[in-house]
């Protein structure tokens, strides 16, 4: 491992609207300083020591992100998609922003595979733009723990300039009446929400108003986020295929104030899960309209095993046609095997035996 000086670089996070949110305390950055530093460093480091000098034929930033804990695989995926960061000075360029997310708790293996996941993060410049954005989004999340967690859901929010796109989307939510605790919510689990033009994040919540969500609940936020993924003509393709399936418009906005999430699906995912609880489960459309949280549960991995062991329960009549369909796809993993499985082990030997193949079946 390379034996750095470094240097502890205090900085203020930048100011964020007064409304509810107190202001981030200083945080303490840790990083190298500057490449003569490391050469020092280099020098008096002690024979033994694990630093790894590149062979003739590797390329110095190969050889620097082995070091780092990055595995072959992961160094290929990330030069592949990122390939000017063969071109990068390790130590003046890529170390900084590694020593960053390190100070930050994030173990090696943590940073290697969100760095693979956003590669360009690694020549964005560190104190205007990397730093920044990272303490706009403590500053409003509160805590460190918060704020990885954001930026594991999206590394790329930390490329942006929070300022201009962000902090514009956030004082709209808070304009309307949005909850402080919503807004963060969002920004942990969503943050890809807020970076998009104001006017059309204004539009958005117009329109996500005029369909009766009310901005004290967090569906407010979630329908926002819904809509601000798709286009508008991605979401009218969607509402022709609930259409096609028998949900009259007033059922669909039923659904989706229910469960935003309903919209989210593909249009291939939608036709997918309707096609299975109305033909082979013999469901009626308006049944799933009104639990719409079905549509978001995964067709092989969850609704098809679950689905075939209904199946067999209701041929076997130990089951009822109307027992609780969202329990019996949307509980746990135990639950499930405890209310429909175990029960039924004596009289339906073959039982578990055939969940578990739709169960494998679903991974291949």
């Amino acid at each position: 491992m390379l034996l750095l000086r470094r240097i502890i670089v205090v900085r203020q996070p930048s100011s964020v609207f007064a409304h509810g949110f107190s202001e981030s305390p200083f945080k303490s950055l840790r990083y190298s300083s500057t490449s003569s530093g490391i050469a020092s460093s280099l020098k008096s480091a002690s024979p033994d020591s694990n630093s790894v000098k590149p062979e003739n034929n590797e390329k110095p930033v190969i050889v620097f992100f082995e070091n780092h804990g990055f595995s072959k695989t992961q160094i290929s995926e990330l030069v592949k998609k990122f390939p000017q960061v063969l071109s990068a000075n390790p130590e003046k360029t890529l170390l900084p922003k590694l020593l960053f997310f390190q100070s930050k708790g994030l173990s090696s293996p943590e940073i290697a595979k969100l760095v693979c996941g956003f590669p360009s993060i690694l020549t964005r410049s560190l104190d205007r733009k990397i730093i920044p954005a990272f303490d706009y989004i403590q500053a409003l999340l509160q805590t460190e723990e918060k704020t990885i967690a954001s930026i594991k859901r999206f590394l790329g929010i930390l490329t942006w300039d929070l300022q201009i796109y962000a902090r514009p989307n956030v004082e709209t939510l808070i304009q309307i009446g949005v909850p402080d605790s919503k807004i963060a919510t969002i920004l942990q689990y969503q943050p890809r929400v807020f970076l998009i033009n104001n006017v059309r994040f204004k539009e958005i919540v117009e329109e996500v108003k005029e369909m009766g969500f009310n901005p004290l609940r967090l569906n407010f936020v979630l329908a926002v986020f819904a809509m601000r993924a798709m286009s508008k003509s991605t979401w009218r393709k969607k509402v022709e295929v609930y259409k096609k399936w028998g949900w009259p418009e007033e059922e669909i906005l039923f659904a989706f104030r229910r469960h935003p999430w309903c919209m989210m699906a593909s249009e291939d995912k939608i036709n997918g899960v309707m096609d299975f609880f109305v033909n082979k489960l013999g469901c009626e459309p308006s049944y799933i309209a009104k639990r719409p949280a079905l549509i978001s549960l995964s067709l092989k991995k969850r609704i098809v095993p679950r689905g075939s062991v209904y199946q067999v329960l209701l041929s076997k009549g130990l089951i009822k046609k109307d027992v609780n369909l969202p329990f019996l796809f949307e509980s746990a993993e135990n639950r499930f095997l405890d209310k429909f499985i175990d029960p039924h082990k004596k009289l339906i030997p073959g039982l578990l035996k055939l969940y578990k193949k739709k169960l494998v079946d679903a991974k291949r």
